[in-house]
């Protein structure tokens, strides 16, 4: 039974990152319908990243009232309203507006899953939940390929994902049973035990501003490659689209292989280790990445940031409540989801605003100054967090 449960969570992570690739994928087609700026389609993802920081912020007072179960269960059910709605849009005013109920949705999915799983499963399965998340990115854009050149082009494709995720809606409304069976004590545990506390408090905690750092960090690398590693690979390294693409492929495919293997070896070294192993790839990663060289070396060095930098979102997850304790680790999670929304919305702008005006050329020394300075705040932090519990 619990290992159902284990594969009903897996699911709704699938869920999480179905719509995430899939307004990027569709939005050539989608601008190109309304008569719009290509530039306009930020409106509309940052309008998604401002209503998932606002929903990591309050979930936690959400699952501490609710249970995780529903919260996942309702919000899931949001997104796939808004996935819905976003196909029958006719302008750029309301799927900002459906922007707002998807991003409060998988913000609430986002870290009351990552609790849950940090509280009640093993390392292992963390990051093997983060590669379920990889595989609903993945989906998307595979999806929208089979269905945009088809009459109501991208249109289907979010009826498709709409389908799925009200699939997904349902599976979680029909296991909330089997979530009071297998964790009894889950709403006890959740309104007596554990603490809601407020940002300020949260912030107060011996440790936490750092990691909440390291999220908004590693985050803001995951999203500069994935936004601008193909321009820069373009107008840089003069390749054509096409192979930019196939190296920020590889990119995708290291992320994915990085978190499984951290799930592989979980069972055997400590979060922290592999976090240590993640950016020394990292480190290697990112100095190929500014090296002079062949095509080779440029997928090389994608591949490997994604195999590095893949592993450290799960780990540092999961260390919340070994580090803080399992009394607030909801409050502390929320707080750097919260974090990490903020680096995947303002990581991939600075990275544009720095290659728009100085050149792409930056984007390396972009991506070597933010690891330099998540591997010193990452030593920071473990020993702070050391002599803490020390």
């Amino acid at each position: 039974m619990a290992s159902f449960l284990l594969f009903i969570i897996y699911v709704a992570f699938i869920g999480l990152g179905l719509p995430d690739s899939l307004f990027g994928t569709a939005w050539p087609a989608i601008y190109s319908d309304f008569n719009l700026p290509i530039s306009y389609g930020s409106f509309i993802s940052s309008t998604v990243a401002c209503g998932t920081i606002i929903s990591s912020l309050i979930s936690v007072r959400l699952i501490h009232k609710l249970g995780t179960s529903k919260v996942t269960a309702f919000s899931t059910l949001l997104t796939a309203v808004a996935l819905i709605g976003f196909s029958f849009s006719t302008n750029i005013w309301f799927m900002m507006l459906l922007a707002i109920p998807l991003g409060l949705g998988a913000g609430a999915i986002d870290v009351s899953l990552n609790n849950y799983v940090a509280l009640h499963y093993s390392a292992k399965q963390m990051s093997f939940l983060h590669c379920f998340y990889g595989i609903g990115v993945s989906v998307s854009p595979y999806i929208l390929s089979l269905v945009i050149s088809g009459e109501n082009g991208w249109r289907n494709g979010y009826r498709i994902a709409f389908i799925i995720q009200i699939a997904i809606s349902i599976l979680m409304f029909l296991s909330l049973p089997i979530w009071k069976k297998i964790n009894k004590a889950e709403s006890k545990t959740e309104t007596l035990e554990e603490k809601s506390l407020t940002i300020r408090e949260t912030l107060r905690i011996s440790g936490v501003k750092p990691m909440c750092v390291l999220f908004f960090l590693t985050c803001a690398i995951e999203c500069s490659c994935s936004g601008w590693g193909s321009t820069y690979l373009v107008e840089y390294k003069n390749m054509t689209t096409e192979q930019a693409a196939r190296v920020i492929l590889f990119y995708f495919v290291g992320m994915a292989l990085g978190r499984f293997l951290s799930g592989v070896i979980a069972d055997k070294l400590h979060s922290w280790k592999i976090i240590t192993i993640g950016e020394y790839v990292l480190g290697v990663a990112v100095l190929l990445l500014a090296i002079p060289g062949p095509a080779f070396l440029s997928a090389i060095g994608f591949f490997m940031i994604g195999l590095g930098n893949g592993p450290l979102f799960p780990n540092f997850n999961y260390l919340a409540p070994e580090s803080f304790g399992q009394d607030v680790s909801a409050s502390v999670i929320s707080l750097q989801m919260a974090f990490a929304y903020v680096g995947i919305l303002f990581g991939p702008l600075l990275c544009g605003l720095l290659g728009q005006n100085l050149g792409m050329f930056i984007f390396p020394i972009y991506i070597i100054c933010s690891f330099a300075a998540m591997a010193v705040i990452t030593v920071l932090t473990r020993k702070l967090l050391k002599e803490k519990q020390g």
